[in-house]
């Protein structure tokens, strides 16, 4: 039977980057309503079974209360603690109930953590977070009728996703944690509010992707080389005002300057030392200091000089619908005639 998940983060687009800049705040109601079209959309091609990780917000199961809904909705059996470890876990136990498709409402850090837990499901990632470059803005009845169709398995879906890229964070020669689209070092020695929204604190950049439409650290990237989901490679650059350019020799007065968005409101001239594009497989060690490690947007480790840190990269995330395609081809199969 056509199993379809639902992970969605009540906590997204609510961190303290609301504060500082001019980001979204998009209300649990919206989300809801995202939601329920999403239903709506996955029970018209044929879905009747949906399941959902538990939220603080109970998102999912106040979609699924709507007269025009009969598919089943199943909630995982698992304990809420209502932090990034929820979505993880909830995310195995999709992928061990054999779901075909998941359809995640969150920003960068949600899906992160949902490829934490399974590389293996497509995601269909509906973009309710801050400077989402993972994500993005898909209409819920689109979402639902895409993911629906995907798992309908008449779709060659080689052909209809990609996978995605990580980046894969290396302590002292072992594994420690991955980001989907950026890995930012900061000066910054404590993990704290964990959201990173002062870029004077940011010293070294690595990114999967450097989309000229994209805000935030991808955007920076984009302004150097742009590089998309499908291409090879990602790119790493350091920033002129940083003490670790002043520290390497370079000079900041010669550096070059982009103008990118930083974040939602706010466009800023941002002076760069050095930058280059990198392999897949390649493997860069970090400059050894202190300093906080932030994946996807938010610090999240904290380290020493004795650490040996190295950053790399590989196309070994989960699978990305396309949703435009799958429409699209869904349609020249003629698998929307009744």
């Amino acid at each position: 039977m056509p199993l379809v998940g639902m992970i969605a983060n009540p906590a997204a687009s609510k961190d303290i980057r609301r504060l500082v800049a001019q980001g979204r705040v998009v209300p649990d109601w919206e989300k809801v309503n995202t939601l329920k079209r999403a239903l709506l959309g996955l029970q018209a091609v044929g879905i009747d079974r949906v399941v959902a990780m538990p939220d603080s917000s109970h998102l999912v199961a106040r979609a699924r209360d709507d007269v025009n809904l009969s598919l089943e909705l199943e909630s995982l059996d698992m304990p809420a603690l209502y932090t990034e470890g929820d979505t993880v876990r909830a995310a195995q136990m999709m992928e061990e109930m054999g779901v075909g498709c998941v359809i995640t409402l969150g920003g960068d850090g949600t899906n992160r953590a949902v490829a934490k837990g399974s590389a293996a499901i497509p995601i269909v990632a509906v973009s309710t977070g801050t400077n989402n470059v993972f994500p993005t803005m898909i209409e819920g009845t689109l979402a639902g009728l895409a993911a629906g169709l995907v798992v309908q398995g008449e779709l060659d879906l080689s052909r209809v996703t990609v996978v995605s890229k990580m980046l894969e964070i290396y302590i002292d020669g072992q594994y420690q944690d991955m980001a989907l689209i950026d890995v930012a070092l900061s000066r910054e020695r404590f993990v704290a509010t964990r959201a990173i929204w002062d870029m004077s604190t940011i010293y070294e950049v690595f990114l999967t992707r450097a989309e000229p439409s994209s805000i935030g650290l991808s955007s920076i990237g984009a302004r150097l080389q742009p590089l998309s989901l499908e291409e090879e490679g990602g790119l790493y650059y350091r920033l002129a005002n940083s003490d670790g350019a002043e520290s390497a020799g370079r000079n900041p007065d010669n550096s070059i300057k982009v103008l990118a968005p930083i974040a939602p409101g706010m466009i800023s001239t941002v002076p760069i030392a050095d930058w280059r594009l990198l392999e897949d497989g390649e493997r860069v060690p970090v400059e050894p200091r202190y300093c906080t490690i932030a994946l996807d947007g938010e610090r999240s480790i904290s380290v020493t000089p004795e650490h040996k840190v190295e950053v790399g990269i590989s196309r070994s995330g989960p699978p990305v619908v396309q949703v435009e395609l799958v429409l699209e081809t869904a349609a020249k199969l003629g698998l929307f005639n009744t």
